[in-house]
């Protein structure tokens, strides 16, 4: 398997921090004269545990996906930022900075149009739209 040796990894690093925890509330913690019940070692551990859990999980869904290297022309997004002339749009999950002729509000449905650099030229959906009816009638 592709990711076999990040689970293992995963593993074994959940396991020290589980022990270094009990260390400290068995061994360190008693010597300052603070004492928790094994109760409340136990409820720190299974908490380390499903926080461990979380982030593995979390962790691997990262590793799994597949960047976009760049979002193909007419690749659809919404804005996250107002863009005027500059902003930044997510398209497949991913944040690009974009820049517009014009001006377009946060939470837009937009196109891209071409791409400069690292920076998406981006057009609102609605116009397009708008565009292509006017087209249809004129013709």
């Amino acid at each position: 398997m592709q990711y076999r040796r990040y689970t293992v990894l995963a593993i074994v690093t959940s396991l020290l921090e589980e022990a270094a925890l009990a260390a400290v509330v068995l061994w360190l913690l008693p010597m300052v004269a603070i004492k928790i019940p094994l109760w409340g070692l136990i409820i720190m551990m299974i908490a380390l545990g499903v926080y461990n859990y979380i982030t593995y999980r979390l962790g691997m869904k990262a590793l799994i996906k597949k960047p976009m290297i760049s979002p193909d022309i007419g690749s659809r997004g919404r804005t996250t930022t107002p863009i005027s002339p500059k902003g930044y749009v997510r398209i497949k999950g991913e944040l690009w900075q974009a820049s517009s002729s014009s001006t377009i509000d946060a939470g837009v449905e937009i196109a891209v149009v071409g791409m400069e650099g690292m920076t998406l030229m981006i057009s609102p959906v609605e116009k397009e739209n708008h565009a292509r009816k006017a087209d249809a009638f004129s013709g």
